[in-house]
């Protein structure tokens, strides 16, 4: 039975989960800046063109101000999978799709993945920001490459201090994409505001949930380190068997709101 459940919680998609994320001094014309993240969906030998269509098509219908996907994507190279994950690129928002490297993108080429994610229209930030203006306000997009990439190529070692130089000063959020929860130590001291990760899978299915805080500072969900929050989702697909068991895959939509007091 629960084989049965696992997989059905597997393969169906992804249910949306709203968070609203408390920032201290947000002006008003930024409260509700919603930005959609999907994560680990982990197209490959299970999951296919069907599956990753379902989550662009609720992902757009959320009708969010930026879509950020924080990493592996894809189980394979990219002649095997290119069609398969290619409605990625039908994603819409109006300050953009923005995409980081996973540990799974360098198993399977990175270069080659990066080049087939930016044809798709998808901006993808190796340890890089970019600067976007809700009501006309400056709102600091940052991403760093996967915390291992250095391991496959020294030039592309994780970097949240590169990935914010040249920022504007007056900034009046600065959003970090970093793949693994792990980032955040090198992240909370720089001033970011808030840290999208995945990886976890929240576990995926019990008992491993234990065992992810072994590697990882947080499993899933909202946490605060110094002055910067971090989220963690539990991914949009699976990996290995398709199996989720108390750790349900999510779509996340994020809120900034004011802090109040």
């Amino acid at each position: 039975a629960a084989t049965l459940l696992g997989f059905y919680n597997a393969r169906r998609r992804a249910r949306v989960v709203t968070v609203d994320v408390p920032v201290r001094g947000l002006p008003a014309d930024l409260d509700g800046f919603t930005i959609a993240q999907i994560s680990d969906i982990h197209v490959g030998p299970t999951i296919k063109r069907r599956y990753v269509q379902a989550i662009v098509d609720a992902v757009n219908e959320l009708a969010p101000d930026m879509i950020a996907i924080t990493g592996d994507v894809v189980d394979g190279s990219v002649e095997q999978l290119a069609a398969q994950a290619s409605p990625l690129g039908q994603l819409r928002a109006p300050f953009g799709a923005y995409l980081v490297t996973g540990n799974h993108e360098y198993y399977s080429g990175a270069a080659p993945w990066v080049a087939e994610f930016r044809r798709l229209g998808l901006r993808v930030l190796m340890n890089e920001h970019a600067v976007i203006h809700p009501a006309g306000l400056p709102v600091v997009v940052a991403g760093v490459t996967d915390y291992n990439a250095g391991a496959f190529d020294p030039q592309q070692r994780s970097n949240p201090a590169a990935a914010l130089a040249g920022a504007p000063p007056d900034a009046q959020a600065r959003i970090l994409l970093a793949h693994q929860p792990r980032s955040a130590a090198a992240a909370a001291p720089l001033g970011y505001t808030l840290q999208l990760s995945g990886h976890t899978h929240g576990g995926q299915f019990f008992p491993w949930g234990f065992f992810v805080r072994f590697q990882q500072p947080y499993t899933a969900g909202l946490h605060r380190l110094g002055g910067m929050w971090i989220y963690i989702s539990r991914g949009t697909g699976y990996w290995g068997p398709p199996k989720r068991l108390g750790a349900p895959s999510e779509i996340t939509r994020l809120r900034l709101r004011p802090a109040t007091p």
